[in-house]
Parts: structure tokens; C-alpha cells; sequence
């Protein structure tokens, strides 16, 4: 997830250059003729003030929120992947989150973060028709700080 000013962050960031090269390598043979493909995963950064319930006290002062690892998700959108979750619900609906701090009523709240994706070939999105986040219905409930990101395809 990495820490500001720390070896973890800069470890997140060479993480995310090779993610960058095997995402292109995979956008490329999938319009080439080859397998679709799904990376899904808790990425640990959101793209947009969608994304978060509290974005500007968190916009570039801490992980998961700052401009230079959102220009990595925002690289592989621009070059065709599709954001499974942003593609059937939406750009200007907020969340759905599938993250929320152990602290506080954050989950109680629902102030989370939008940080699990399911990242999609052109193809493979054309098949995806719904999209939910598999929220336990209150705190005492949860098995997780996230909840699952479920999307059905044809």
C-alpha cells in the first residue's frame, strides 16, 4: 500500500512501473487476437474525488491518493482498459466503496474508499453487465476492511 516518504512507497511505485509495462504487453495481444483478460485486486489507489468520501483532506498527503500513482491507473484507462466498476455505474456516481477504515464510524458512515478493481479488456467489458460490492450489512458483520467487488459477465 506504501507510506509517504518511506523505502515502502518508493517500492509501490517500481511495483506499479512493471504493472504499467505487463498491462500494455496484455492490451496489446488481447487486440491482437488474444485471451481477454481481468486483473482484479485491491490496488490500493483511487482515481478520482469519486473514489473517496474525503478527498481533499487526503489529496496528496497520504498513500493511495496522490497524483503520481493515480496517473498509473489513469495510463492503462487512456490506453483502453476499461475500470469494470466506473463502466457500469458511471462516472458521476460517487463510490460504490469497497474499502472503509477499522477506526471511527467509517464503515458505519459509509465513508470509504473505492480502491478494488476489476480492470478489463475492451472485449471482456463488453460482457460485463453488473456490477456490486458485496457490503456485510453493518460493522459487528464484516470479516474484512474491504468487501467484495463482484461483477457478473455474459
Amino acid at each position: 500500500s506504501g507510506q509517504l516518504g518511506t523505502e515502502k512507497m518508493d517500492q509501490k511505485y517500481a511495483h506499479l512501473e512493471l504493472v504499467d509495462a505487463r498491462m500494455a504487453e496484455l492490451l496489446a495481444a488481447a487486440r491482437d487476437g488474444g485471451s481477454q483478460v481481468v486483473m482484479a485486486g485491491d490496488l490500493n489507489v483511487v482515481r478520482s474525488e469519486r473514489d473517496i468520501k474525503n478527498w481533499k483532506p487526503n489529496h496528496n498527503k497520504i498513500a493511495g491518493v496522490m497524483d503520481e500513482e493515480i496517473a498509473h491507473l489513469e495510463g492503462w484507462f487512456a490506453s483502453g482498459w476499461v475500470d469494470a466498476s466506473r463502466h457500469l455505474v458511471g462516472d458521476e456516481e460517487q463510490g460504490p466503496y469497497t474499502w472503509w477504515s477499522q477506526r471511527g464510524k467509517a464503515f458505519d458512515n459509509n465513508t470509504g474508499w473505492r480502491i478494488d478493481y476489476q480492470v478489463l479488456t475492451p472485449a471482456l467489458a463488453e460482457r460485463a453487465h453488473s456490477v456490486t460490492v458485496d457490503r456485510a450489512p453493518d460493522y459487528a458483520s464484516r470479516w474484512s476492511d474491504h468487501a467484495p467487488l463482484v461483477v457478473e459477465y455474459r
